[in-house]
Formats: C-alpha cells, sequence, structure tokens
C-alpha cells in the first residue's frame, strides 16, 4: 500500500473518539427568528414518528404559538429551579436526562449560560456530557455566539455578544443551516413573530438592520461550508480515497529560500482572497537544504514568517525531492490549486537535474498549477553558476578518507590475485565507492568512483604499471566498473541524504515534543516562563530572557541564566518588537546594535511577550539552521502562554461567580432569617414599653440568642475561609462536650429530648473543647430544626479499632440520596428549607471547617432504624489519651 492510498492514522484516531458518544445536530442560523427552534423540533418530531425515543431538554418558545404548538406531542423533562437573587431560575435538569436515557434529546440556545451553582456554567458544557453518555443532542446557535467570530461580529454590528460556544464543538457536529432572506426576517421582525413590539423596533434600528443581516448571513454560510469541508476531509483521508474532493478551493503555494519567494506568497494571497479559500505556504526540504547558506536560511524563514502575518498556515516536509515532496503533500492537503515559481536555470541544470515546473505538471492530477515567472531571481543573484556554495565540494578529510579505502582495497586485491578472478577484483573497488557516498556524499563518492577505475586500470589490468589497455575487452570492465561506482554512488548519496532529512526531522520532532511536555507540566505562569526560558535555552544554546507588555515598558519575568537587568537599547528593541509584532535587535532588521535578538510571542489576541536570546560571545543569537526549530518552539511557547493566560481568567472569573453566588446568598439569608429575630424583638419591645411582662422579656432575650448565633456563625465561617482558627488543644472528655452541647441548646430543642449515649470506657482526646463545642451545638441545632415533633435526638460515641465515632441522630426526613456532601457546603438549604427552616445554611459548612481545623472528619448520612439523619464526626486513634500519664498531652 502506498503512502497516497494508506488511510490516515490522525483521521482514524479522530474517529475512534467519537465510538461511543452521541451525535450532535445543530441548526444555525444567521441571527434570532430565522427558525432554527421550529426547525429542531421538526426534526424531533421526524425522529419520533420513525420510532425514536425523543425528549425535551429545553426549549425556549418565547410565546410563539406556532412553536408552542410544535412542542405539543413531545415528553418533556421538567426543568430543574435554581435561586439566584431571590428569584427561581429553570434549567435543564441534565441528570434527569441522563436517568431517563433517551435516544435524543432537544437542547435549545446551545450558548446558554446556566444560573450560578449549576453544575456547569455553559449549556454547551451539558450537551458535552450528554454526548459522553451516548445520547445524541439536536440544538439551535446562532452565527454570532460562535467564539472565533466575536471579534468579527463585533466589527459590524457594534454589539460584543458575551455568551459563547467553542469553535471545536462545531467542528465533530452535523451542521444543518436555518436560513431565510434578511427582508423576510425584517418583515418577521416587523409583525412581531420574534420581538415584542417594543424590542423589535429598537433592534430594527440597530442590529437587524439589512446589512447586518446579510453579513451574518454569509458568516453562517461560510462556516457551515467550512465545517462541512473539514468534515469531508476528515472522511476521505480516513478511508484513503483518491482526488482533491474540489467543492471548495484549497491553494498550496511552494516556497524556497529565493527572494523571489515573497512575491509568490503576496500571490498566493491575493489569490485565497479572490476565492475565499484556505492557502498553505510549504516548502520542501531536501538534501540540497544542507547546503543552504546563512543568507538562505534567514531568507527562508522571513518568507515563512511573511506568509504567517498574511493569514496562512505553514508547513516544512522533508523528502526526496522538490516534486515528490510537493505532489504528496498537495494530495494530502487536497489542493485544488498550487502556486509555484520558475526560477531561470541554465539549459544545461534543466538537462542534468530537469524542471521541477514540467515534472510537477506531468505527475500532478486534478489540480491547478500557477507558474509565477522567476525573473527576479536573475537581478538578486548575479554569480556565477559554474562556482560552487561554500563547502558545496565537502572537506578535504572526505576526499583523503575515500582515498585511503581505494588504496586499502587495492592492497586486498594484490594479495587475492592468486585466488579469485581478475573481474571479481573490480567488485572489491564497490566498497570505497559506497562508503564515500553514504558516509560524505555524492561528490565524495564519484571521486572515489573514478580513483577505483584508475587504480583497477593500473594496477590489475595489463600492462600493469600503466594507463594503458591493450585488450578491448578490459576497456569494457573500466567502463562497466566506472558506471557501476557512479550508479551505486548516487543511491548511496541519496540514501544518506535521505537518513539525514529524517534524523533532523526526527530529532526536531523530539525536541518539540519534549518542549510540549514541558511547557505541560508547568504549575502555574511564572513556572511556565521559567520553563521556556530553560528548554530554549538548552536546545539553541543560548541565553535567555522572557518579557511581557505592562504600561511600564517591557517586564522581565524569567531569564535562565538570571538576568538582574536589560540595558536601554534592549528594552527598546523588547518595546520594538511587541508593538509591531516582528523581531527586533542582533540579526534582524531592527535596532541591530542590541546583543540580544527578541521574537514577539503572538496568538490571535495579540503579542502576549517577548523571548530574548543572546550568546556569550556577542556573536548571532540563532544560527540559521535553527530558525525553523525555533518558529515551532515560539508557537508552541505562544500557545501555552496564551492557555495559562485564559486559565487564570477563567480562575478569576469563577471566583467572581463563587463570591457573587456567596454575596447573593448572604443577602438572602440576612434579609430572611436574621431580619425575623430582630422584628420579634422589636415587636416585643414596643409591647413591653405598653405592658411590661417577663414573657416579653423571654422572649426578646431568646430571639437576641438565636440572632447572637445566626451573627457568631457568620463570623466563624469568615474565620474559617480565611484559615484564621488558632488552636488551643486540652484533654477533653466527649460526655462533659456532649452534655454542654445539649445544655447550651436547649432553648431551640424544646420538644426535643436530648440523649447522651456516650460509654464510660471512652478515652479523652486530645481537640480544641471551643470548636468541639460549636461543632455539636451547630450539629444539635440542625437536628432540632430537621427532626420530626416530640422525636429524640441521640448523641451517640462508639469505638472502632483506629478512631472513635461521634454522632448526632435525628428522626426526622433524612438527607435525599446524593446530597451527603452537598449539606457541608456554605449557604446550602435543601428542598427548599430556607422557606421552611430557618437558618442561614451556615451551621453544618461550620462544622466541617472547624472539624478540618482539629484534623477530624465529618460526614453525613441517613440513619436506618430509626429513619433519619446522621451526622459523624471521626476522631482518629492519633488524638485519643489511652493512659493518664501520656507525655503528649498539653
Amino acid at each position: 500500500m502506498t503512502e497516497a492510498t494508506r488511510p490516515s492514522p490522525e483521521a482514524f484516531l479522530r474517529q475512534a473518539a467519537q465510538e461511543g458518544r452521541g451525535r450532535l445536530k445543530v441548526f444555525l442560523g444567521a441571527a434570532p427568528g430565522v427558525g432554527k427552534t421550529w426547525e429542531m423540533l421538526t426534526g424531533g418530531r421526524q425522529r419520533r414518528e420513525a420510532g425514536v425515543d425523543v425528549v425535551i431538554g429545553v426549549v425556549e418558545t418565547h410565546g410563539r404559538r406556532e412553536t408552542e404548538a410544535l412542542v405539543h406531542g413531545h415528553e418533556v423533562i421538567a426543568r430543574r429551579l435554581v435561586d439566584h437573587q431571590g428569584h427561581s431560575l429553570g434549567e435543564m435538569d441534565i441528570d434527569a436526562i441522563l436517568e431517563r436515557r433517551p435516544r435524543l434529546v432537544l437542547v435549545d440556545e446551545l450558548a446558554h449560560s446556566n444560573a450560578p451553582g449549576s453544575r456547569h456554567p455553559k449549556r454547551y458544557q451539558d450537551v458535552e456530557e450528554l454526548l459522553d453518555a451516548g445520547i445524541d443532542v439536536y440544538s439551535t446557535l446562532n452565527i454570532q455566539h460562535v467564539e472565533s467570530l466575536n471579534d468579527v461580529v463585533a466589527s459590524f454590528t457594534r454589539v460584543r455578544v458575551r455568551e459563547t460556544v467553542p469553535d471545536s464543538i462545531l467542528e465533530n457536529a452535523e451542521i444543518e443551516v436555518v436560513d431565510i432572506p434578511p427582508d423576510e426576517l425584517i418583515e418577521r421582525l416587523r409583525d412581531g413573530k420574534v420581538y415584542i413590539p417594543q424590542e423589535a423596533s429598537r433592534a430594527l434600528g440597530h442590529f437587524f438592520s439589512k446589512s447586518n443581516l446579510t453579513a451574518l448571513r454569509e458568516l453562517a454560510l461560510r462556516r457551515a461550508a467550512d465545517a462541512v469541508d473539514a468534515q469531508m476531509l476528515d472522511h476521505v483521508r480516513s478511508h484513503a480515497l483518491a482526488g482533491s474532493f474540489a467543492v471548495g478551493e484549497r491553494i498550496v503555494v511552494a516556497i524556497s529560500e529565493l527572494p523571489v519567494a515573497a512575491e509568490l506568497v503576496r500571490a498566493g494571497k491575493r489569490l485565497a482572497d479572490a476565492l475565499k479559500a484556505p492557502w498553505t505556504a510549504v516548502y520542501i526540504e531536501t538534501r540540497r537544504s544542507r547546503a543552504m547558506s546563512d543568507d538562505d536560511r534567514r531568507q527562508l524563514a522571513d518568507t515563512l514568517a511573511l506568509a504567517s502575518r498574511l493569514g496562512a498556515s505553514t508547513a516544512t516536509v522533508p523528502a526526496a525531492s522538490v516534486v515528490e515532496g510537493l505532489r504528496a503533500f498537495a494530495e494530502d492537503a487536497r489542493a485544488t490549486q498550487v502556486v509555484i515559481g520558475k526560477s531561470t536555470r541554465p539549459w544545461w541544470f534543466e538537462m542534468r537535474h530537469g524542471s521541477v515546473v514540467d515534472q510537477l505538471v506531468r505527475t500532478i492530477d486534478d489540480v491547478a498549477v500557477h507558474v509565477l515567472p522567476g525573473e527576479a531571481d536573475k537581478q538578486v543573484r548575479q554569480r556565477n553558476p559554474l562556482v560552487a556554495r561554500p563547502g558545496r565540494w565537502g572537506r578535504p578529510a572526505h576526499y583523503i578518507w575515500s582515498l585511503a579505502m581505494v588504496v586499502a582495497m587495492t592492497a586486498l586485491g594484490r594479495l587475492l590475485i592468486e585466488v579469485i578472478d581478475l573481474s571479481n577484483i573490480a567488485l572489491l573497488y564497490l566498497v570505497p565507492v559506497m562508503f564515500a557516498a553514504a558516509t560524505f556524499g555524492l561528490r565524495a563518492g564519484l571521486f572515489a568512483a573514478l580513483a577505483s577505475s584508475l587504480a583497477y586500470n593500473f594496477f590489475f589490468l595489463p600492462p600493469t604499471g600503466t594507463l594503458t589497455v591493450n585488450n578491448p575487452e578490459n576497456i569494457v570492465s573500466i567502463l562497466v566498473l566506472l558506471g557501476v561506482a557512479v550508479v551505486t554512488s548516487q543511491f548511496a548519496a541519496r540514501v544518506r541524504a535521505q537518513a539525514d532529512l529524517a534524523q533532523s526531522s526526527a530529532r526536531q520532532n523530539a525536541a518539540l515534543a519534549s518542549f510540549s511536555r514541558l511547557l505541560i507540566a508547568a504549575p502555574d505562569q511564572d513556572g511556565l516562563m521559567h520553563a521556556i526560558c530553560a528548554e530554549v535555552g538548552r536546545l539553541l544554546d543560548v541565553r535567555t530572557v522572557l518579557l511581557l507588555p505592562s504600561a511600564d515598558g517591557p517586564m522581565l519575568r524569567a531569564a535562565v541564566p538570571p538576568e538582574d537587568r536589560l540595558e536601554q537599547i534592549e528594552r527598546a528593541a523588547a518595546q520594538w518588537a511587541i508593538d509591531n509584532a516582528q523581531p527586533a535587535g542582533r540579526g534582524s532588521a531592527t535596532l541591530t546594535a542590541s546583543d540580544w535578538l527578541f521574537h514577539p510571542l503572538r496568538t490571535t489576541r495579540g503579542v502576549l511577550g517577548v523571548l530574548g536570546m543572546s550568546r556569550d560571545d556577542a556573536g548571532e543569537p540563532v544560527r540559521s539552521d535553527q530558525v525553523p526549530l525555533l518558529m515551532s518552539l515560539l508557537d508552541q511557547a505562544s500557545i501555552a502562554l496564551d492557555r495559562m493566560e485564559l486559565e487564570e481568567a477563567s480562575l478569576h472569573a469563577r471566583q467572581v461567580d463563587e463570591r457573587d453566588r456567596l454575596r447573593s446568598a448572604l443577602l438572602s439569608s440576612v434579609s430572611h432569617d436574621l431580619r425575623t429575630p430582630l422584628t420579634t424583638i422589636l415587636s416585643a419591645a414596643q409591647a413591653m414599653q405598653r405592658d411590661p411582662s417577663p414573657a416579653m422579656a423571654a422572649t426578646i432575650e431568646a430571639e437576641a440568642h438565636r440572632l447572637n448565633r445566626f451573627v457568631s456563625n457568620l463570623l466563624d465561617m469568615v474565620r474559617v475561609e480565611a484559615g484564621a482558627l488558632p488552636l488551643k488543644v486540652e484533654a477533653t472528655d466527649l460526655f462533659d462536650a456532649a452534655a454542654s452541647a445539649a445544655h447550651d441548646t436547649r432553648a431551640s430543642l424544646a420538644g426535643h429530648e436530648v440523649k447522651v449515649d456516650i460509654p464510660a470506657n471512652i478515652p479523652l482526646v486530645r481537640v480544641d473543647p471551643v470548636l468541639l463545642h460549636h461543632c455539636l451545638i451547630n450539629l444539635l441545632d440542625n437536628a432540632g430544626r430537621y427532626a420530626d415533633p416530640d422525636t429524640p435526638i441521640v448523641i451517640r460515641a462508639r469505638r472502632t479499632a483506629d478512631a472513635i465515632l461521634l454522632s448526632v441522630i435525628d428522626q426526622g426526613p433524612g438527607i435525599a440520596p446524593g446530597n451527603e456532601k452537598r449539606v457541608f457546603e456554605t449557604f446550602t438549604r435543601l428542598e427548599g428549607s430556607d422557606r421552611a427552616k430557618h437558618g442561614t445554611g451556615l451551621g453544618l459548612a461550620i462544622v466541617k471547617g472547624f472539624a478540618e481545623a482539629m484534623g477530624l472528619s465529618v460526614e453525613a448520612a441517613n440513619a436506618s432504624d430509626p429513619h433519619g439523619a446522621c451526622f459523624t464526626i471521626r476522631l482518629p486513634e492519633s488524638l485519643l489519651i489511652t493512659q493518664l500519664g501520656d507525655k503528649d498531652m498539653p
């Protein structure tokens, strides 16, 4: 099986990753009101009528009667209510859908943000979990919610969309474009079929202008076409189907180290813009690439950088020949057009090597080849083509070793002349030819071939000792030996060149893989930047610094070896590289007086920083042969820095969301639970002014204690989250601790008998008695609020092999399955308890925080006999005092 007909391993891996997953179908529209939800419901109804198990996870009808009519007949999964800032929000119940396990679920508005407190912040993450469970999903999306198009949409609509969906979601989805003309959509808007009249008139003057809708429509159609094209290429590669499948144009620009390559890149950009097609700039690396000068390598790097700045993908492909490599790359990329330049070469050069353009046109099928003239090559390179480049003929030592091998074979042949036939002596001379060609290159092999032919003639063909030949048959032997030696040297040199290219590519790939692993393992941004400097310095043997932009200029963040400061010219070069997104400093075209070369770390979000390199000997920081490796390292470093910054921004956003959630819960708690005792106190105080009585005073005292307990819980929670819990460990009797807690909670436990079941042989424990007292008070208070009326509450202690289990057990409704850990979260009150039971939702969170501060653990479970909730504090063996004289006692 040839390379061209071999299925793509990468495509197989992507297909394998989809095995067992559900399939996602996205109904994509240009704007609200085009009918995405209608089409999704219609498609779901057709699947249901075909016998498929279909349910509705969430559908937003927005009051449209036609859409509501389509919902009827479908099974609808009830939404999960989430309390947010005093309002109940309905969100898709993903757990109910997973338990129901339909074959297909309809989920409207893929880009929707879930209410705080939901399992996932975004609805598309809910959909990912459903797909992972093997459930198919139909969903809807507007084009302005695609992440990569966010800036483009904002540029002409002047509206920044906050809810976005990653492009990766669409890469594996089936896309159905729901499209209507802009005039028809505007008419629907005026008729009130999209928004209510007040909102519709405002939308017509802003977002829903005809120009905006037309641009959004084009974006939707192009994005869908790109997704379909990518999926089609993935399919044909995984099945090794022949052909370019030229539904959409794909352009490949072949570049070289010649200055004219920049013109090819610009021409390729113009062609790609005209055809609205993706394009790639590719350099085919052959054995001739090793003979390139530093200027050539620098020119090649500049050309690749130019192509990248103009929006092209770039690639460097090792191959035995330019034609073979370019043809294979074009076939793999399913290119429809190739742009190549025709350099002006002497006639004898084309007679020997052939024309790349002619060979490509003859051998490549179903691809249009654009040939640009290479007249600029004549003007730039005014040199004699017969003059070899420096180092082209190799080192003198190569020819000395080749000649030594010929001498050795001659000596061996003289020793064997009496044993073997004369014709077989010629075969010995193939050894130095193959050795020289495989080790030193083609020219050394040709030199060995010529020397072998002369040696064979001089030492073995009669008359020996001269270069004359008497027998015509011997002339044929010499010519055959010379011809075989030349052909063998060419084959050996070609194999060596291919091996060198493969080895060089393998080394570079290994270096990039190692670099990628280091970047992934970096724990934080500082560690990441130090890893970038250390690894780039090691691979390129340079000193490195990494600077980030700031209001005060480039800020030094990492350096290997450590650098305290940079000179003013270095900072100026770094700032120029940041501002212009181009290299600056030594070895570049700008601020060359600097000892450092600064390369920008570019991403789609702009320049994140610059990486500086220099050498101790003040030479060129980067050799010309290291430029391709450097470009790859810079790309990976930029992606890693971008990922780290996005992760930190995401973490900060989650922290802000969590603070907002806690703030909202706290305000809700204060407004509901803390205001209740205040109202009672004020009412009782006013009543006492009219008619003082002991009952009113007792009410005021009880409510004040209750209010004090709430405020204390809030303060204690602050201490827990701040980690400010000073411990005063003492030997504590659990029976006394339980009795004291029961006494202090007797008011809140009115109507409940507290039973203390702690055996006398339970040893003392080393804990903070105050914190343990708070834990028991909160557990008893929780039990008193949720236990059934007139039922006992039990405090029980049991000794196990490695711990003491101290439990508080009530006889109430118990804990719903799956909420055993959630009850310890801050401000958590399950099943509407904020209405039915007073409390801040902090008591159990305080128990957990105080217990962990003392080295204990706490867990919740349901009691089996009798029914109810059981909260257990586990005191490990290390805290038990088994002897009164324990030396570890304080």
